[in-house]
This record gives C-alpha cells, structure tokens and sequence, in this order.
C-alpha cells in the first residue's frame, strides 16, 4: 500500500488518491507525482524569473502551469506554487519543512474543517520532497481580486518599517476583517478558528500578510482558504509562541499569572470579535477532542521520525495551555 501524497489516505498506487487527484488538475485532467527537474533547477529558475515573478518571500518558491501532464515553470498565469526544501539556514529538520507544511494543512482542512488551499507533496525527478499548492486566486481562468491585511490597512515596510507584519495584534485583525467583510459575523469564526489553529500548532509566523480577502462568486468579499500554515517551532525552537500579540494593550489576569496565553485569553480576543462564547467553548474543545485524529495524521505524514515525535510533544504542550 502507498499513501496518497495529498490527503495520506491508503491507495494502491504511487501519488495521489482520485479524489485528490482531481482536486488538484482539475476536471479531466491528470497531475503528475513527480516532476520532471530538481531542487537546484528551482533556484536556477527563481534567480532568472526574479524579476518578473509575483511570489514574494525570502523562501525559493516559483510559479508552475500544467501543461498536458507535466507541471513546467512559468513567468506568468501560474496555477500551482511549488515550495522545495529552503535553501536558507535553518536551525532544525530542514528537509522536513515541506512534509511540515503539508501536514499542518491537512490536519486543518481533515480534522478541524478550516477551507484551506488545495495542497500536496510532490517528488522532484531525483525523489526528494517539495511541497505543492493549487493557486485560489483565479477563477475560471482570470485572475480574480484579492487583497492581505497587510493592503486592507495600508502598511507596508515604506509605511511601517521591517516588522510592519508583526507590529500590530490579532484585535486589530479582527477590526480590519469588520470594516472590509459585510459576512462580518460569519468570517469573524473562521479567523477566530485560523488563530487558535495556528496557536495550537506552533505557527509563529502568522502574521498580518497571511490573511487575507478575496472577491467570492456573489461580489462581496471573504476570507481566502488559508494559507501558509506549518509549525514554524518545529525548525525555530526559540521562537515567539505567536507571531501577533492578541490584544493592543490588555494584560489578562491569565496572561500575568503565567507569561503566555492561555484558553482565558482565546475566550477574551472571541468576546472582543463579539462572538458567541458557548459557540467559541466547543470550538476550542474541538483540538483535545480530536487528538487522536490529529496523531494519526502525524504518523502518516512524510515527516521524519524525530520531527513526528517533537511536533507530538508540542501540540501536547499547546493542548494543556487551552485545557478548561
């Protein structure tokens, strides 16, 4: 039996499950498991596509079209993103950052219900591991609008120096999702649950570009798939518990007592969303209730052994932190 390298289910097969298989190209179309170049081949093309490529960040990912069954490079009109293992310093498991994010996905989407960007492994021609994520900005073949809440409250490194991404609080998100989103009252639980996920799972890089809107198919405008997710603490070990502060400038009680957050402080950032706190209850019991489903994933995934059992050790230091 092989593993479906998008979902982990158990296939027959090398690659991927039908369903995801679909998921990932598209009505009548087939999507290759392995590509047909290698790392070094990315950076290759990264450095000469610099300039005309609309994929920021430090990491060396590119753009890729499918084009009768295999996935090339492109400068433009990309319907994938592909991300290999970073060729920057990393502290700890850097050939498991692409398993890392591909996980951390998976368990959002299968676990939790959180809408994330349709996603997979993928082999380079020499069989190591990158990480792949179908595009959700087009639609029907044209690019369609989105903005990150970096754009929707106007701050850029011009505006508000290098930490512009992390020099507010995950209140403010909040505020910025009421003034831009009509469903305000809908969206605001779906950012509610992306936070406390990425809290739960160690992502210390949830900052303000990785949220974002994006026009749906009635006009108006809601939250995009999320994106990006991966537990960063699993490569930066020192790192902030969370990339944002949660509030402007309360303290909690809680916060005092112990010097990290806590349920109590999930609980104050949901009342100060105005949601509902027995809706908001179930919801962070939903990461305890569900551990056994969450584990099981871990030992399905593609990460190495020593990276599946640090992980476990951190989404059971973050369980006991929002335990009742």
């Amino acid at each position: 039996m092989f593993r479906c390298m998008s979902t982990l289910v158990d296939i027959r097969y090398e690659g991927y499950s039908r369903v995801a298989g679909r998921q990932l190209a598209g009505a009548n179309r087939a999507f290759p498991y392995r590509l047909t170049f290698n790392r070094t081949d990315v950076v290759e093309f990264r450095m000469k596509a610099a300039e005309h490529m609309s994929i920021s960040g430090i990491q060396d990912k590119i753009s890729l079209k499918l084009v009768r069954g295999k996935l090339v490079p492109t400068e433009k009109d990309g319907e994938y993103i592909l991300k290999p293992v970073p060729s920057a310093d990393i502290p700890c498991f850097k050939a498991d950052v692409p398993a890392n994010e591909h996980l951390a996905m998976q368990i959002a989407s299968q676990v939790f219900g959180i809408a994330t960007a349709v996603n997979a492994c993928i082999c380079f021609a020499d069989g190591e591991l990158a990480y792949i994520t179908r595009r959700f900005d087009r639609r029907a073949g044209s690019k369609i609008g989105q903005e990150d809440f970096c754009q929707l409250s106007n701050r850029s490194e011009e505006t508000g120096g290098k930490n512009y991404k992390y020099d507010v609080s995950y209140e403010e998100v909040g505020r910025i999702l009421k003034q831009h989103c009509k469903a305000y009252p809908v969206e605001v639980e779906k950012l509610f649950a992306r936070i406390v996920f990425n809290y739960v799972f160690s992502n210390g890089d949830a900052h303000l570009k990785n949220f974002s809107l994006y026009e749906s198919e009635f006009g108006d405008y809601i939250l995009t798939p999320a994106y990006d997710l991966i537990c960063t603490s699993l490569h930066f070990p020192k790192e902030h518990r969370t990339a944002l502060h949660l509030f402007d400038t309360l303290e909690t009680e809680s916060f005092r007592h112990n010097a990290f957050y806590k349920r109590p402080d999930f609980l104050k950032l949901a009342e100060f969303y105005g949601m509902n706190m027995e809706r908001t209850g179930r919801y962070i019991n939903q990461f305890a209730d569900n551990k056994d489903m969450v584990i099981d994933l871990i030992e399905r995934s593609f990460l190495s052994d020593r990276a599946k059992a640090d992980l476990r050790t951190r989404f059971d230091d973050r369980l006991k932190a929002i335990a009742d």
